[in-house]
């Protein structure tokens, strides 16, 4: 089966399985030729992927609004870490995912930062935010209050930068 499309277009089919959600990778060579795509090749790379990410799913058709909230998580992380990215753009990378998901995903993340990638996080886990990044931002209400080295950042500093003391209340 071969569905044509316009050179330069992405595709996303609104079936929303979990082949479908890695639509971000089936618009080049070995995925597509010219403009037809190859769904012998589109299925089994996303068959290598939901293995590598770990994704429980009956099946690759299984459409991605009945997996678990965690499942739909690594699908979307799989779709975006599966392709070299220059720019790695992780808003809550980790929510809704086991301990061993959350090490792997972390893995992957720090990976594309070695492989050139600028990466940001963004998270409300204190401890996912200083074990992954270089630099920190501190964020309140919209503002960057301060910038801190994550080397030397604890999680005091991190909590002084933004102007509240440990307990959530105002300075």
């Amino acid at each position: 089966m071969s569905l044509k499309i316009a050179t330069n277009t992405g595709w996303c089919s609104p079936s929303r399985s979990a082949i479908t959600l890695f639509c971000a990778l089936i618009t080049v060579h070995p995925f597509a030729h010219g403009v037809e795509l190859d769904f012998s090749a589109i299925e089994a790379r996303t068959e290598e992927l939901v293995q590598m990410f770990d994704v429980r799913t009956p099946s690759i058709q299984t459409h991605a609004g009945s997996l678990s909230g965690g499942n739909q998580q690594k699908v979307i992380v799989a779709r975006e870490l599966a392709r070299p990215v220059e720019l790695l753009i992780a808003s809550q990378p980790t929510r809704g995912l086991d301990v061993g998901s959350i090490e792997f995903i972390h893995r992957q993340i720090v990976n594309a930062r070695d492989q050139g990638a600028a990466v940001l996080l963004v998270s409300a886990e204190l401890d996912e935010i200083m074990s992954l990044s270089d630099r920190i931002a501190v964020m309140y209400k919209g503002h960057i209050l301060d910038t801190l080295d994550a080397r030397g950042a604890t999680r005091e500093a991190a909590w002084l930068a933004d102007g509240r003391d440990q307990t959530g209340g105002g300075a």
